[in-house]
């Protein structure tokens, strides 16, 4: 016997909601909730229009709007039931802009980054992460802990929506972010370049604690479900397993990646 379908939801009219015209398609040209909007702003990107629900009386969300008009930007009061309509995370805060499309970097400018801080090269590769959230929080961590970028796959892979903005708090502004066609052709042209390549696998022959991360280094963070892929893991200089004492055989992606992230904070002093 079939299962009834979910009942949909109708306006008055009898026509099915939509997305207000103002919110595009493409998640990518949002950004929502407080810290993503203000680290916006404060990082220069170039903000079209910025909703926030009317009412007044939140000094936050005042103290916002003077930002966006004093960067140009178009506000528009409006209330929160299209806020919650246009939001692609259901936690706007009150507040949600309209950015020009994000641009991506290259691993060229991650490289000269390093340089220009006079620091060696530390980068995260995310072999098709799916979900936003992970994404969004390590690119929080990596910039925390002054990583020069991250490297994301064009296929199979979530890219910098406004989901991941959110979730990153506002550190998708200054974490340079390349999104390659090929992964494994961009690890052999960065171990070319002078990077040891560091993979995280729950059966690593290489413990965390006996890891080099003083140098150039790349760390693979694998996907949410299988890990690295094949052609992928093959590409690793050492494959790091991270001590587990409970009885959860993994940690989640953005969880391993800070722990080998702060392992390099350590070891560079």
């Amino acid at each position: 016997m079939r299962e009834p379908k979910p009942e949909r939801k109708f306006r008055p009219d009898g026509r099915r909601p939509q997305r207000p015209e103002a919110a595009p398609a493409d998640d990518e040209h949002l950004i929502e909730g407080r810290n993503a909007v203000t680290e916006a702003l404060k990082s220069g990107r170039t903000i079209n229009k910025v909703f926030i629900v009317s009412g007044g009386g939140d000094h936050g969300l005042v103290r916002l709007s003077a930002m966006a008009r004093e960067a140009g930007a178009v506000v528009v009061e409006t209330d929160r039931r299209k806020l919650d309509l246009m939001s692609p995370t259901g936690a706007h805060q009150g507040i949600i802009a309209m950015a020009s499309a994000h641009d991506y970097s290259t691993v060229d400018d991650m490289l000269r980054l390093a340089e220009e801080r006079g620091e060696k090269p530390l980068l995260i590769i995310c072999d098709e992460l799916s979900d936003p959230h992970n994404l969004g929080a390590i690119l929080r961590t990596g910039e925390c802990a002054g990583a020069h970028g991250v490297i994301i796959p064009k296929r199979r892979s979530v890219g910098l929506t406004a989901v991941v903005a959110k979730a990153s708090a506002g550190a998708i502004e200054y974490m340079p972010v390349a999104r390659v066609s090929n992964l494994v052709a961009a690890i052999q042209d960065l171990k070319e370049r002078g990077l040891w390549i560091y993979g995280t696998a729950a059966d690593g022959a290489t413990p965390l604690h006996q890891v080099d991360l003083t140098g150039p280094a790349a760390i693979v963070i694998g996907s949410e479900g299988d890990g690295m892929s094949r052609l992928v893991a093959e590409q690793c200089d050492f494959k790091v397993s991270i001590p587990l004492k409970g009885k959860i055989t993994s940690l989640n992606a953005s969880a391993a990646a800070a722990v080998l992230l702060y392992e390099a904070v350590r070891q560079r002093g």
